[in-house]
């Protein structure tokens, strides 16, 4: 079994514990990731299955495209609302001074990694120095922001929402620190979500939950079929397609159809017909991969 299934981890769960999931549902012992998320950060999280992983390392490492959550007037030693609070003060600053102090932000900027980050000093992962107690110098990296927008905004508990779309090796965790340094009351992120990731988008991903669903669903399609029992069959896989095919796709007009009318025979191969030609549908990939299971 080889693949890619695009996860929309969920809060709460390691990159690791998430791929771990998947290898149960896919019955598979290789598996990998792209790009690690924080337990806290939900999104984007491409999933490489058996020969797929041998291809990780040649994945181009595209832009991305974040939602984030902060909260003006508190500052933590992980610059996210997971970590130990250093300080808190009144805040001043409005709706208004964010929108103006976001522009510094826009473009090519230097930012300074967190101490709790992967990054190497010396052979050792900082998160592991800074677990210690231990604060070392870093260099400050060169990334580029092509957009920053505030989203939302709640005044009264002083949160703001906004949407970044950034090259790679950007810390949105650092990028709001920064902003809460250049407002002059600190900031800390309350809520991260990867809405791109390796040219992939949300709308193409899916939840643990979801997959485990296709499982089930697809172990019933095919003890259905087994004991003939068509109806059943087709009534289970229209509702899967219907996931990912638009309502004009004909094979899946056909199959409503062949199954209005009683002929389930029919009904089953326009369907079958359908998900063949939208290969590159993620569910319809997960589907595949799973039939073989």
């Amino acid at each position: 079994m080889t693949g890619f299934v695009f996860l929309d981890k969920g809060e709460g769960m390691t990159s690791f514990f998430a791929a771990s999931r998947l290898r149960k549902i896919f019955g598979t012992k290789k598996i990998g990731h792209t790009g690690t998320l924080d337990p806290m950060a939900t999104g984007v999280l491409p999933i490489a299955i058996g020969g797929a992983t041998r291809f990780i390392e040649l994945i181009p490492d595209h832009d991305k495209a974040y939602t984030a959550v902060f909260r003006l007037g508190v500052t933590t030693d992980t610059l996210d609302i997971t970590g130990e609070v250093l300080s808190e003060c009144e805040v001043t600053a409005t709706k208004k001074d964010v929108e103006e102090v976001l522009d510094r932000f826009r473009g090519e900027i230097s930012q300074l990694p967190p101490m709790y980050s992967a990054i190497k000093k010396d052979g050792v992962r900082l998160y592991e120095l800074a677990r210690q107690g231990i604060e070392v110098e870093r260099e400050e990296r060169q990334i580029t922001v092509y957009s920053l927008l505030l989203t939302g905004c709640d005044e009264e508990k002083n949160e703001y929402e906004i949407t970044v779309e950034c090259s790679k090796g950007t810390y949105i965790r650092s990028l709001i620190s920064d902003i809460g340094e250049a407002l002059g009351c600190g900031a800390t992120m309350t809520c991260l979500r990867r809405t791109k990731a390796n040219a992939v988008t949300i709308d193409r991903c899916y939840t643990v939950d979801e997959l485990c669903e296709m499982k089930e669903n697809l172990t019933t399609i095919k003890a259905s079929i087994k004991e003939g029992k068509l109806e059943e069959a087709i009534e289970q896989l229209s509702q899967l397609i219907r996931h990912d095919t638009t309502d004009d796709e004909p094979y899946y007009l056909l199959g409503n159809a062949y199954r209005k009318q009683g002929n389930w025979q029919l009904a089953l191969n326009n369907y079958l017909e359908a998900m063949e030609r939208n290969p590159e549908s993620p569910a319809v990939q997960a589907h595949q991969m799973m039939m073989d299971i």
